[in-house]
């Protein structure tokens, strides 16, 4: 059984049990529960029940476990024989959450 779950504007595939690394959430408490209803698709025994936008009835929940920051991603702009180089550095800030249930309508 599987799900696809829209939180903070990104869709992710989620099942039972599952950790996955989400974009960083908001008001972050470690042990925190949180309720998503903006389910997308539900897949169970029975088949699919798709969404328009979302499945009535349906929701996940998810308990927050840690918050971590990315590898590190460096841009550079370079111009040859002009003496320019600038190099960038961007780490993105994640919030690791572990699928507790999907309920299913």
């Amino acid at each position: 059984m599987f799900a696809i779950v829209e939180i903070n504007g990104f869709q992710y595939k989620v099942e039972e049990n599952q950790t996955i690394k989400l974009t960083k959430v908001d008001n972050f408490e470690k042990g925190k529960k949180i309720e998503t209803d903006k389910v997308l698709l539900v897949s169970n025994d029975k088949g699919f029940n798709i969404g328009k936008p979302y499945v009535k009835g349906a929701k996940v929940v998810l308990e927050l476990v840690e918050e971590e920051k990315g590898k590190k991603i460096e841009v550079m702009k370079f111009r040859r024989r002009s003496n320019y180089k600038r190099i960038k550095g961007y780490r993105d800030n994640y919030t690791i959450a572990k699928i507790e249930k999907i309920v299913t309508p």
